[in-house]
């Protein structure tokens, strides 16, 4: 606890940096308030069987403001064999007690998290979170741009929305030797040298 903080109203201080760097990033990301973002950060380090202090919303907005979040950055070193898919997330608002309790239900609000790993080291190299409609072909400039080492392999083993002209292209232009694997869409045709058209 800080000093002096026992004579003001309020929740103590907690003197935690994780957190903050990572909630106030949530808050900007998920578009939620501090009050919501205190909340998800509560539930992912629940669900995580972490033990941390959480930081409350006021910490969070006063770190907030003079925060400079880093670019992520890769601990192993070499060439990087990206693997990238994309998943919804469900928001859900003050009204969830309502739907709980009486059954009613209401429209909920959905975000869509890209994500980029490097497979040898299970470490989070390029991350964006955008609205429910966007393609996830359309986040692979967005996500490349955050990847500063050579690329030997861009692979979404399970999802042919990648199955695109601009993400081999973008792939192309960054690391021009770099293998982009991709399963077909299912209106693929296979070609006679075994190349496949969509």
């Amino acid at each position: 606890m800080a000093s002096g903080a026992a004579n003001r109203a309020g929740r103590p201080a907690a003197l935690f940096c994780p957190g903050d760097h990572h909630g106030a990033d949530d808050a900007h990301g998920l578009g939620l308030g501090l009050r919501q973002t205190e909340g998800l950060i509560e539930s992912v380090f629940g669900l995580l069987g972490l033990d941390l202090a959480v930081p409350d919303h006021s910490t969070l907005s006063r770190r907030g403001k003079t925060l400079e979040l880093p670019p992520l950055r890769r601990t192993s070193s070499g060439p990087l064999h990206l693997l990238v898919d994309s998943s919804g997330l469900k928001l859900g608002g003050a009204g969830e007690w309502l739907i709980e309790k009486h059954g009613t239900s209401r429209r909920r609000s959905w975000r869509k998290l890209h994500i980029g790993i490097d497979p040898d080291s299970g470490e989070i190299v390029a991350v964006a979170v955008t609205g429910k409609d966007i393609d996830d072909a359309a986040m692979v400039d967005a996500l490349l741009d955050q990847i500063a080492d050579p690329m030997v392999s861009f692979t979404a083993d399970a999802d042919a929305d990648y199955d695109q002209n601009r993400v081999s292209q973008a792939v192309a232009e960054r690391n021009p030797d770099a293998i982009v694997i991709v399963p077909p869409r299912g209106a693929a045709a296979g070609g006679r040298g075994g190349e496949c058209f969509g």
